[in-house]
Order: structure tokens, then sequence, then C-alpha cells
């Protein structure tokens, strides 16, 4: 109640925000200042004095950013930052109130640590690598100043995502502040200057607002309606299991599941709306001219739903968090980045048994859905018909498999959890592991070099071609 008490009166001072204190109207130090001081009442209405983690958690972090010299700062700053979300997570959990779903305070510490963590990668990028080791996404995020205090606290605790994220960029948020946002930014002219200020009309996001808030309301009212009708945990009653055909067992692990998601609809959606509301979220604008508002959306709902493959969920399903993890371990980790990024997830999660089951099951399901899709789906591609099958079976099977490798993630204790496994003969597992034995396949990051080692080879035949073209006309 606290929670969705905070989150409406956040929707109603983001709209005075956006109205009264416009980046027209009042400097970006007020806007600091306001949007920080909101954040922090929130979070002491709603956790209490816990919420002086929020301030010891980014205190310790800010230290290190300015203490530890800039070539190492992003490592350490990682190092201490999850370390401090690891203690309170397990001390909640094995101290307090082990399996209670509460509205507890590591919640949105979960997503100041991406902040945290993303903005000390973004600053050692800016200021420490050249332009021509960075990817494009990383020259657009990187940060080419420290920044003061009082950005550091406002993008980390602001009223707007303190309760429940979502993570943005540092960029994007102090474009916001400063009123950049509308206007097309990291465009330089010929002096290597950035453009002038664009004149152009700002968008509203009170249509995105509504239609959010609608999409809150029904996700609320159905997750209310069927939550305790279809419990997951009757997944694993004796009964249920001994008298169920399988085939309804599936059935009704797909339906409980299919009810659980709503909770988190709800309260990323609404979280967005806020978001909007305040005038910060802004993406562009789609083909027929009609603004955009999901810069810092964490989930498509429709595309959750109708997934027809393992990545094709997990790329719609908390976008801004896949996005952290991408950023912070994919793309630096030196080896087996796929495990890597799936165990960090889990230790972010928290520390019940059943978050490492779910996600390493999810390594085994990935490496049998990249498999599958290599070897078999171009044989479905010939025509539409044929494609048309493909995508029904495979939304089939990922919705089975999705909410077979999340049962633990809901079931959290580790008896339970293999309970459950054993009542399905661990028959997913067993098929991964087949399917990843008779399918090989290589990882992305191997056919990428591949690729471009092959350009390179190329790019030898033909200056070596050319060369000897070359002698051939000296000789004649």
């Amino acid at each position: 109640v606290n929670f969705v008490a905070c989150q409406l009166f956040a929707l109603l001072m983001a709209l005075w925000f956006r109205l009264y204190l416009h980046p027209s109207k009042t400097s970006p130090f007020i806007r600091h200042v306001v949007a920080t001081l909101l954040g922090f009442y929130l979070a002491l209405f709603c956790f209490g004095w816990y919420s002086l983690h929020f301030l010891v958690q980014s205190g310790l972090s800010y230290s290190v950013m300015i203490f530890v010299g800039l070539e190492h700062m992003h490592k350490y700053c990682f190092i201490v930052t999850l370390s401090y979300l690891i203690v309170c997570q397990i001390t909640r959990v094995y101290v307090f109130d082990y399996g209670m779903y509460s509205a507890d305070f590591t919640g949105p510490m979960m997503v100041i640590t991406q902040k945290i963590t993303s903005l000390a990668f973004e600053i050692h990028d800016g200021l420490t690598k050249p332009e021509k080791q960075l990817t494009p996404s990383q020259k657009y995020l990187a940060i080419r100043r420290m920044p003061s205090l009082l950005e550091y606290l406002s993008y980390n605790c602001n009223f707007m995502g303190i309760l429940a994220g979502p993570a943005c960029s540092y960029n994007d948020y102090m474009a916001f502040i400063e009123g950049t946002c509308y206007q097309p930014r990291h465009q330089e002219n010929a002096n290597g200057k950035e453009n002038g200020k664009y004149k152009q009309t700002e968008p509203s996001p009170k249509n995105d607002v509504i239609s959010k808030l609608c999409t809150c309301a029904i996700s609320l009212g159905i997750y209310l309606s069927l939550c305790n009708l279809l419990p997951v945990e009757h997944s694993i009653d004796d009964e249920f299991v001994s008298t169920t055909p399988f085939y309804l067992q599936i059935i009704y692990l797909y339906l409980s599941m299919l009810a659980l998601r709503p909770k988190y609809y709800f309260v990323w959606t609404l979280a967005d709306a806020i978001n909007n509301a305040a005038g910060f979220g802004f993406n562009g604008y789609n083909k027929d001219g009609s603004p955009r508002w999901d810069l810092v959306s964490n989930l498509r709902i429709l595309d959750i739903e109708f997934a027809t493959s393992f990545k094709m969920f997990l790329d719609n399903w908390n976008i801004q968090t896949a996005l952290w993890l991408k950023r912070v371990c994919y793309e630096r980790c030196p080896f087996n980045p796929m495990a890597a990024t799936f165990l960090l997830s889990a230790m972010w999660h928290g520390y019940y048994p059943g978050y490492y089951l779910t996600f390493l099951t999810g390594i085994a399901m990935t490496m049998a859905a990249r498999a599958v899709r290599h070897n078999i789906r171009p044989h479905f591609m010939v025509c539409d018909s044929y494609k048309r099958i493909y995508d029904v079976i495979t939304w089939a099977w990922t919705q089975v498999a999705i909410s077979y490798t999340v049962a633990p993630f809901v079931l959290l204790a580790v008896g339970r959890s293999l309970k459950f496994y054993r009542s399905w003969y661990y028959c997913l597992h067993i098929l991964c592991l087949l399917v990843v034995l008779a399918l090989p396949v290589r990882s992305r990051r191997r056919q990428a070099k591949e690729q471009q080692d092959g350009l390179q080879d190329s790019q030898i035949d033909h200056n070596s071609t050319d060369n000897n073209c070359n002698q051939k006309e000296k000789a004649t």
C-alpha cells in the first residue's frame, strides 16, 4: 500500500515538475535539488530509516570514483556497489523475512546499483579510452566530465525512479534535466562543435501516460483476480502431481505464470508513466510522426506474450536490466560472457537458491534455443506457410520453456524447486543437453571474429593480387 501510494504521489509530482519546473523556467540546479529531495522523501515514507542504505551505498561509490584513479575506478566501484547490495540482500533474506514477498529496501538498491556501475563504466570510457576503442553505443554513453555530488545523487535517487526504476543512462538523464532531450544530440558539424539549438515543438506525453495508466489498471485487475486462483505452488502439490495428466500440468504451469506476470507489468508500466509524465523518456518519432516515449520502458507486453524464441522473450522483459547486463558484463567479459552475464544477473537479484537454479537452467535453455535457431529455422523459411507453422511451434515451446525455467525463481527454496523439477523428470534439462550435443553452434563472438578474419583475408588476397598485377605491369 505504501508503494502504490508513493507511486501515485510521484505521478502527481511528475506532472507538476514538468509544468512548473520546466527547463525553460527553472535552472538545472533547482530541478536537481527538487528531484532529489522528493526522491528521499518517498524513500523515507516507504522504507523508513532503511532508506539510509541508499545514501550509504551512493556515498561509498562516489568516494571510490573521486579517490581511486580513473584507470581502475570502474572495477573497484563495481565491486564496492555490488558487495554492499549483496550484504543487504543476505541480511534481509536470511535474518528477517525468508520467503516473504514484501516491499523491501533492497529493491530500490538494485536499481541504484545498476545506475552507479553504469555511470562508473561510462566515466571510464569517456575519460580514459580513445574514441576508436569504443563501440557506437559506448561513444553515445561515454561521460566526458566527473558529475558533481548533486548531479550524482539526483541521477541515483530522483523521485521518478527511486522506488521502481527503471535504470537509465546518465547522459539521457542530464539531457532531460537541462531540457535538451527534445533536440537532436550528439551531432557534430565540420568544425567539431555541437550544433546550435533546434527550435522544435515539444511533444506531449499525455496520450502515452493515459495509455500506460490504463495498462496498469488492467494488469492490476488481472493479477488480483487470478493470483490466488492459480498459485505456482500448486504445481508441486503431491495430490496434483499424482492425479493430473502431464499435459494438464504443463497447461497449469503456463497459466499460473501467465497470471503472475501482470504484477510486473503493473509496477514497471506505472514507473514508465511517471517518468513520461515528468517529460523523461522521449525517444524520437515514429514513421507516422507521432512521438515515441519508450526510452526508459522496461517491457513490451505483446512481444513477451507472443515471443517465438527464448531470446525474444528476454529482450522484451526487464529491458533496462538487460541493457545494463549487456553493457557492463556481456560486452566486456573476456571469456564465456553468456555464463558470466547469467551469474551476475543471479547475484544482482538476490540469494534465494531458486534464483541460481533459474539462471543456470537459463544458460542451458539459451544454448539449446540458439542451436535450434541456427540449424533448424532456415529449413522453415522457404515459404510463408512453413514459417507460420514454425512460429506456432516455437511460441508454444518458448512459453513452456520460460515457465519451466522461471518456476524456481517463484518457488525460491531449493527443496521446492528440485521437487518441481523432479515432478517433470528434469525432461527439459535433458532435452537441452541432447540438443546442444546434437546441434553444436558457434558463439556469436566467434562468428563475428571469423567474419572479420574472412574480410581481412579477402582484403589481403585482394592486395596481394593487386601487387602481383603491379609487378607484372612493371616487368612488362
